[in-house]
């Protein structure tokens, strides 16, 4: 190791909330050198000089460039915009944990009660001045199925029980989980689908994953069920999503995020009766919590001690 990192050379690169950063960077590691950009451009220019790459949406060509990293610290959950190029040898990755699962929590709570209680029927008739009373449905004894069940899946899980909901749960490797009824492999998928009442996915966006929830899947689906996508877009195969909510395959859709962002506006999505569009706010930034994950992980590579949020690169988290 060249240097013991105290005094790190650490670029930046947060391009959608950059002001939100250097002051909560320079209270957390008073002794790095910080280099800030504020365009991709920066990003190639500075990156021989850096010791740690910190942000999102860095652009993975520039790491061709890297001479002296020692770190690559995301300050997103998902890493697949990192993976797109190859990244220099030996140096690790990792992704944000411990920052975005309450918030995520939160929104998959506030739509699952929302769709329940025909929040968005109500302002459809209010919206027309329609007095139309119906009877609400209820979270208590609704079967939840969570499409990976990592930390994040893990914190749905618990805010749903607390309501009284069943959970389920979908991972790579299947095994036991605590808190869950089941946990199921990816081979098993379909098994999974078929008895759920919501669908939250909150998959990464790997090889595996892609398309994983098509025309087959969606129709293993019950014709009351919602799926609720807050992880990764292209995890679901959207033409076969609108073919499933016009043939009513399944109830409805809650929708963060899509295989292209901004969603267009000339996109089905956007006036489709059985779908909520929201734009990708289900795990919105969080820089006090991402300085203090990099500062973490900086503490532990000086002292040897693994890393936190460490990406198997072949797996993609």
């Amino acid at each position: 190791m060249p240097r013991d990192l105290r005094r790190p050379a650490i670029l930046v690169y947060t391009p959608e909330q950059s002001d939100r950063y250097p002051a909560l960077l320079r209270r957390a590691l008073p002794g790095a050198r910080f280099l800030f950009c504020r365009s991709r451009a920066e990003v190639f220019r500075k990156m021989p000089e850096a010791e740690v790459a910190f942000g999102y949406q860095i652009p993975p060509e520039a790491f061709a460039g890297a001479r002296r990293l020692r770190l690559i610290q995301a300050a997103s959950a998902g890493v697949e915009g990192f993976l797109r190029g190859p990244l220099p040898a030996g140096v690790p990755l990792c992704r944000a944990v411990g920052v975005f699962e309450e918030r995520m929590a939160e929104y998959t709570l506030a739509y699952l009660l929302a769709v329940s209680q025909g929040v968005p029927r109500v302002l459809a008739q209010q919206a027309r001045r329609r007095w139309a009373p119906f009877p609400p449905h209820y979270l208590e004894g609704r079967l939840l199925g969570i499409a990976g069940y990592g930390a994040i899946g893990r914190m749905i899980g618990r805010r749903a029980r607390a309501l009284g909901m069943r959970v389920w749960g979908l991972r790579r490797g299947g095994g036991r989980a605590p808190g869950t009824e089941r946990i199921f492999g990816l081979e098993d998928l379909r098994a999974f689908l078929a008895p759920l009442d919501f669908l939250v996915l909150v998959l990464p966006l790997t090889p595996l994953t892609r398309g994983l929830i098509g025309r087959r899947e969606l129709q293993a689906m019950r014709r009351t069920a919602w799926l609720l996508n807050i992880g990764r877009g292209p995890v679901v195969d959207e033409a076969a999503l609108l073919v499933a909510l016009e043939r009513g395959w399944i109830a409805g859709a809650v929708l963060d995020v899509f295989s292209e962002e901004p969603l267009p506006p000339d996109h089905a999505f956007w006036r489709h009766p059985k779908v909520i569009v929201t734009p990708h706010i289900a795990g919105p930034a969080f820089p006090e919590r991402e300085v203090s994950l990099l500062a973490e992980n900086l503490r532990r590579l000086r002292a040897g001690r693994p890393l936190k949020g460490l990406v198997r690169r072949a797996r993609g988290y």
